[in-house]
């Protein structure tokens, strides 16, 4: 999946055209999007003249940063809600918010020989002592998490072995370093996972939590910011939907989720 990924990066690349006006731009990129970030910027890089900068936490913290006046220019947000709040506050461009990515979420583990097969039926084993999530109150991937559990009827029964991560990425690194037997982690950070030998995944059903429509809004503070507009408007071009697809995402605002009894 890794290969196939970076090929078409390279690909990409390859024919990208090259503009002169430069300008700079600091993203605020959700942690889930995080490697598939660093790829598009190397392929927006190449293409213009422009630079951009990275700063990347839970979608919580993001938006208390932009709230309290932080100097970015753009929010790849992990959800639509967030957005919804900046453009409410007068703090985003609604006339230029749209959703990137939908996000897939995934079990993940490094404990291979433990958790074999690995599937959801393995959330109800007793012989394993953490369970790691993003914080639900910070975290879209979180919430996702704890909706997959309750209506898997687990919710309850495991708190005393629930961990939470401020981010996704906190999150994945607790399992990456077998501080938690299990995560609940983005799928993309499964398919960035450099040494996939060493760790096993299961895709969440999607049925199981709301759709992760990840929305992209330019902050009111960079409307004449060359950079930071030109990079949302690539995110929609072809080349970047390969890219975000490569990393297990889907493209398009996802159908809300049906109600369930």
């Amino acid at each position: 999946m890794l290969v196939r990924m970076r090929l078409i990066v390279a690909l990409a690349l390859a024919c990208a055209p090259f503009a002169a006006h430069s300008d700079d731009a600091t993203i605020a990129v959700a942690a889930n999007f995080t490697a598939p970030a660093e790829a598009l910027q190397k392929l927006f890089e190449q293409r213009t003249s422009h630079r951009l900068k990275f700063t990347s936490g839970s979608t919580g913290q993001l938006y208390a940063q932009i709230a309290n006046g932080a100097p970015l220019d753009a929010l790849l947000s992990a959800d639509r809600e967030h957005v919804d709040q900046l453009i409410a506050a007068g703090l985003a461009d609604g006339a230029l918010r749209f959703t990137y990515a939908v996000g897939k979420l995934a079990l993940w583990t490094r404990e291979t020989d433990k958790f074999k097969p690995l599937d959801l039926t393995s959330l109800a084993r007793t012989d394993y002592r953490w369970l790691a999530i993003a914080n639900p109150e910070l975290a879209p991937y979180g919430l996702a998490a704890e909706q997959a559990l309750r209506k898997l009827g687990l919710w309850d029964s495991l708190q005393s072995r629930i961990v939470r991560g401020e981010s996704i990425a906190q999150t994945f690194a607790l399992a990456e370093t077998r501080n938690a037997d299990l995560a609940f982690v983005a799928l993309s950070q499964v398919i960035a996972y450099k040494d996939q030998s060493a760790a096993a995944a299961f895709e969440v059903p999607q049925e199981l939590y709301e759709p992760i429509n990840q929305d992209a809004a330019l902050l009111k503070r960079a409307s004449g910011n060359a950079a930071a507009r030109g990079f949302l408007e690539f995110l929609r071009e072809p080349d970047a939907l390969r890219v975000i697809e490569g990393f297990g995402y889907a493209t398009g605002p996802a159908a809300p989720a049906k109600a369930t009894r």
